[in-house]
């Protein structure tokens, strides 16, 4: 703004102009402002009718109290005189009763003003029984009210007077215009405070509503680790906890984002990658490709649940031992010793064929990943009603972020990636899908022995009955 008034109520008077109505702080002032202005406005009227409406008839109460004292010795002095001759014509002595019986000053010296100090004007009405005036000013008669005057038990004559009402005078309006300067006074101190209010208020809560505009500004323009301070609990409070968790969630969105983009890259190169290397290893022939269909047919077979089983009791340990005879001789070559640690008549009702695939695909993953010198143990033992393979390598092992893949199709980690020794990511992946056709698990962890650990779980056969 182009002015600045170091006070909270001069700031923000000058912020309400006609294009600036919509502002929160406009409009927090104004109902804020407007709210307590029209509060002090009600007080002040109700306050000024009740005081002036108590004065008025604590006057009057008074008024009557001295009237009727006056009554009383004007009742007194027509039964001493017999009638009204003694006061009819005599102006002084009803102007010296008058002052005695209201109570005002007696007289005032020559040159001096004084100022009445009861709110009644002194000019009484005397009138006989008969209700004719005997002193007063006729022009005030058809307004007066009556006051019966009583003698001897009769109505001799009545004292008029003009009601306060109609006759406020002197100090009794002198007082109410004072009393309304001092409450005009008030009010307006009131209303100062109500300004103050307003604008201490409207600056407090509109000061956290704009620290919550700027971040947000901040996180349109794509900067999610700006965080607001929450102070308090109310529901400003709130806000602010619950900005900072959407703050925090798009940056973590971001993030994904930005790891999602690596990954899809990194996922594409990797089929792509093994697929070259699958069509090298075609070409050179390291792998038939009758191998590769097959492996492929197996897996699409299992992934449509068309992967039939000859299901019949299959003794574990003899399977285990007949997979690694087949396969010592060139395990033997490669430098890789075989250790068996096999628990006996541990049956399971199965395809004998399809484990024997399970186990020799298991063998070769061992031997074309484990250096020389090397070994691998094989063991089968029984928990409860489940039988259980657990079968290692020693190093190389896996890296821990590639272990929960390993038996996804083609899937194949970096260092293994090339002709001689790579396979084509399908091994694990078709055991995974046979054990668990036979309501098994397979999974694959770090083996104490450096390498590779794999743990198969099987439904175990109990006297010819599934355990």
């Amino acid at each position: 703004m182009p002015v600045h008034d170091s006070s909270l109520i001069g700031r923000y008077i000058l912020t309400v102009d006609l294009g600036r109505f919509d502002r929160l702080h406009v409009k927090l002032f104004l109902a804020i402002a407007g709210a307590i202005a029209g509060l002090t406005l009600i007080t002040y009227l109700v306050f000024t009718w009740s005081f002036e409406r108590g004065f008025v008839q604590y006057v009057n109460r008074a008024d009557e109290a001295r009237l009727e004292l006056m009554a009383d010795r004007l009742a007194a002095g027509y039964a001493a005189a017999g009638g009204w001759s003694w006061i009819a014509g005599d102006r002084d002595r009803w102007m010296a009763m008058s002052r005695d019986a209201l109570g005002l000053p007696a007289s005032a010296e020559p040159g001096e003003r004084r100022e009445l100090p009861l709110t009644i004007d002194p000019r009484l009405m005397l009138f006989d029984d008969n209700r004719a005036m005997l002193i007063g000013r006729p022009q005030t008669a058809a307004r007066a009210v009556l006051k019966p005057i009583v003698a001897n038990g009769q109505t001799v004559g009545y004292l008029g007077y003009v009601p306060l009402v109609e006759r406020l005078q002197s100090l009794e309006r002198v007082f109410l215009r004072r009393q309304h300067q001092a409450f005009a006074v008030v009010t307006l101190g009131m209303l100062l405070a109500a300004f103050l209010l307003a604008a201490g208020l409207a600056y407090w809560l509109t000061r956290r509503v704009r620290a919550l505009v700027h971040t947000t500004n901040a996180l349109i323009r794509g900067d999610y680790t700006v965080r607001l301070t929450p102070r308090g609990g109310d529901e400003l409070a709130q806000l602010a906890r619950d900005f900072n968790t959407l703050a925090a969630t798009l940056a973590a969105a971001q993030e994904a984002r930005q790891h999602w983009i690596a990954d899809i890259a990194h996922e594409l190169r990797t089929p792509l990658s093994v697929l070259r290397a699958e069509i090298e290893s075609l070409q050179d022939g390291v792998r038939p490709l009758n191998q590769v269909v097959e492996d492929l047919h197996t897996l699409s077979l299992s992934d449509l649940g068309a992967l039939t089983y000859h299901r019949e009791p299959v003794d574990l340990a003899d399977t285990l031992r007949d997979a690694v005879s087949a396969q010592r001789r060139e395990a033997d070559a490669r430098g890789l010793r075989i250790k068996l640690d096999l628990e006996e008549d541990t049956v399971v009702l199965a395809d004998e064929s399809r484990l024997e695939q399970v186990f020799a695909n298991l063998l070769q993953n061992s031997l074309r990943y484990t250096d020389s010198p090397g070994a691998i143990a094989v063991a089968l033992k029984r928990e409860g009603n489940r039988a259980v393979v657990e079968w290692h390598d020693s190093a190389p092992g896996v890296p821990d972020e590639d272990v929960p893949r390993l038996t996804e199709r083609l899937y194949r980690v970096e260092s293994s990636r090339n002709r001689a020794s790579g396979g084509s990511g399908l091994g694990l992946a078709i055991a995974r899908a046979i054990v668990e056709g036979h309501g098994g698990t397979l999974t694959a962890s770090r083996s104490p022995l450096g390498g590779m650990a794999i743990r198969l779980v099987f439904p175990r056969l109990n006297g010819g009955s599934r355990a």
